[in-house]
């Protein structure tokens, strides 16, 4: 198995066209007992890597989930994150914005939640829905009560860009290091999802008729995907664009895209000092 994290990296400046980009690859394994077990062998090592990160404690990581409905955010971080020490990882899900939160910036609700060194942060959506969920529906951008020029500001848009650029290289600079994935569903899938959610009663709850409107703005929201995708990723914060009609593929790819950014970071269990060393035989002499 040969999971190259580069096929699905949205490199800095290139324009996203997402009928190119596939929902569907290649399985990676034959069976679904192979998949838990590549699976089960990244979660070890991911263990492992978040333990060292939280001892050496200089780094932190953000990982940012978005998505149609029904892509498998949910799932891929519940599978993906199984082994991660909670103490260590925090999971946020961001919805419709509090009225305390809309007389804010957009950026000011999600910045509260940033990982802090030591740990991984996951938002499961995010700020970036400040130019997608935004964008397609005009009427949130204006409940917001910005200046009236700022809403009639044709690069609006570019404009929040920016801001989340400018944001993710701040965090980049102090030790946060920012992977985002976008799970690229297709909408015949996401049909067959939807109908299970109505056939299999454990799932009813997931589903309701909101659901069935955003899908009516399909067009509209790849649009606001593609926009955002080809703006915002960069070197030090890059968009990866995941297939995820195959929903164990999906999660092996985010597991070893997270796995080769651990990797990466500068990091070790901290050294210790003589000092320290004589305090533990101490220690241990006390013990005995």
């Amino acid at each position: 198995m040969n999971v190259k994290p580069e096929d699905f990296y949205v490199p800095e400046g290139q324009k996203v066209d997402l009928k190119k980009w596939p929902t569907l690859i290649k399985p990676f394994c034959h069976s679904k007992e192979e998949y838990k077990g590549v699976l089960h062998q990244h979660v070890e090592q991911l263990s492992h890597l978040q333990n060292v990160l939280y001892a050496h404690n200089r780094y932190s990581l953000l990982l940012i989930f978005q998505a149609m409905d029904a892509a498998g955010k949910d799932s891929a971080i519940k599978h993906v994150m199984s082994g991660v020490n909670p103490q260590g990882c925090q999971v946020y899900s961001f919805k419709h914005p509090s009225l305390q939160e809309l007389e804010h910036d957009f950026l000011w609700r999600s910045t509260r939640d940033l990982p802090e060194r030591g740990h991984i942060g996951i938002f499961n959506r995010s700020y970036y829905e400040e130019v997608l969920i935004v964008r397609v529906r005009p009427e949130i951008l204006k409940a917001e009560e910005l200046p009236e020029e700022l809403i009639k500001n044709k690069i609006i848009w570019q404009e929040r860009y920016e801001s989340i650029k400018g944001l993710e290289k701040h965090l980049h600079r102090n030790g946060t290091r920012v992977i985002k994935f976008f799970l690229h569903l297709s909408k015949e899938e996401q049909r067959r999802r939807f109908l299970r959610r109505i056939d299999e009663a454990q799932k009813n709850w997931k589903f309701s008729m909101a659901d069935v409107a955003e899908r009516k703005l399909w067009k509209d929201y790849m649009k606001a995907y593609e926009a955002c995708l080809g703006a915002t990723s960069t070197k030090n914060a890059p968009w990866y664009i995941v297939p995820a009609d195959h929903k164990d593929n999906a999660q092996v790819i985010i597991s070893q895209i997270i796995i080769e950014t651990l990797k990466k970071f500068h990091m070790d269990y901290p050294k210790l000092s003589v000092s320290r060393r004589r305090e533990l035989q101490l220690m241990r002499k006390h013990l005995s």
